[in-house]
């Protein structure tokens, strides 16, 4: 059994830590939202994922996970320090980092021993750097590895995605600290792959978060071309999907992408890459393409209402 501390009771954080306590491990989550915390430690979580009440419920009965908003009470005796805070998107699309420049810097002021600080935050290549540097600046005294272990979960089946994941990914500028956080997800008997450096595995998420993107705008430019020659789109995304080259994930004609991740991530990795003096024309046109498809609802509408001042619109569903 291992103590981590987890910076952030948002989604990441809270699955992370009921997940963690389920397998075993003393884990302590740390938030500065003084309600959020009295609400957890009343046993209410502040948002809905499925199972994950229980999950906490669990936990807390069996003492294995508890909440404060102290990060003298979360941090000394650790030997994990996971943060799990936001990253907006900030200025010119690049994403905002002053919340985990802000954790790294509480963990720093209170570590009281080597510790192993994992970023489960959505975050680009280069923030393990800032991290370690906070760390180092507030505190010579104690070492502190800094380890990316990017998240992949998925509103509505984060505990199975968190519990039987497709892989596991780590990275970190010390092996040996890479390979203690493997040791978190022994009992998942999951693929865990290890990368050289910590920017790799910074640079996954991004990556996987893009590629989902494209094929969302993908096969709406199909759709828009299938449009114009009388072909059905759903049909022909179901063909493609039969191929096992390609599959049917994400092949859903429609709106275009959304929710809290796509939108942000695509345009942050794009700020990255014009940082670095490269134009990433396929991230702009995936960018571009989805925009459009959300004023192409707008045209449709337009040409079967003609005007749209003052109409009534009825949203069935709400999901995210």
């Amino acid at each position: 059994m291992s103590r981590v501390a987890v910076i952030g009771a948002g989604y990441v954080g809270l699955t992370t830590a009921a997940c963690l306590a389920d397998l075993g491990n003393d884990v302590i989550v740390v938030d500065t939202n003084r309600e959020k915390v009295a609400q957890l430690l009343r046993n209410h979580v502040p948002f809905y994922e499925p199972g994950l009440s229980e999950l906490v419920e669990r936990n807390t009965k069996a003492k294995r996970l508890t909440f404060t908003t102290s990060y003298e009470e979360a941090v000394p005796g650790a030997e994990y320090a996971i943060i799990a805070v936001s990253t907006p998107e900030g200025e010119g699309g690049e994403a905002d980092l002053s919340f985990v420049e802000s954790a790294a810097g509480s963990i720093a002021d209170w570590m009281d021993g080597p510790l192993v600080v994992v970023n489960k935050s959505t975050v680009p290549p280069l923030t393990g750097d800032m991290v370690s540097r906070v760390i180092g600046q507030r505190n010579a005294k104690h070492k502190a590895d800094v380890v990316s272990n990017p998240e992949f979960l998925r509103e509505g089946s984060a505990i199975q995605d968190f519990m039987h994941p497709d892989r596991v990914v780590i990275g970190g500028h010390d092996r040996g600290a890479a390979e203690k956080v493997a040791k978190l997800y022994e009992p998942l008997q999951a693929h865990i792959l290890i990368t050289p450096n910590i920017y790799t595995a910074e640079m996954v998420k991004y990556a996987s978060n893009a590629f989902l993107a494209a094929r969302i705008s993908f096969i709406n430019e199909i759709a828009r071309i299938c449009e114009r020659v009388d072909a059905d789109a759903k049909l022909v995304a179901e063909g493609m999907g039969l191929d096992k080259r390609i599959g049917p994930s994400y092949l859903d004609v429609g709106i275009g992408y959304g929710g809290s991740c796509f939108p942000k991530d695509v345009k942050a990795l794009a700020a990255l890459a014009e940082r670095f003096d490269y134009h990433p024309e396929l991230l702009n046109a995936v960018m571009d393409i989805n925009r459009d498809q959300r004023m192409l609802v707008i045209d449709k509408l337009r040409d079967c209402l003609e005007e749209l001042d003052e109409k009534v619109v009825g949203l069935l569903g709400l999901a995210f």
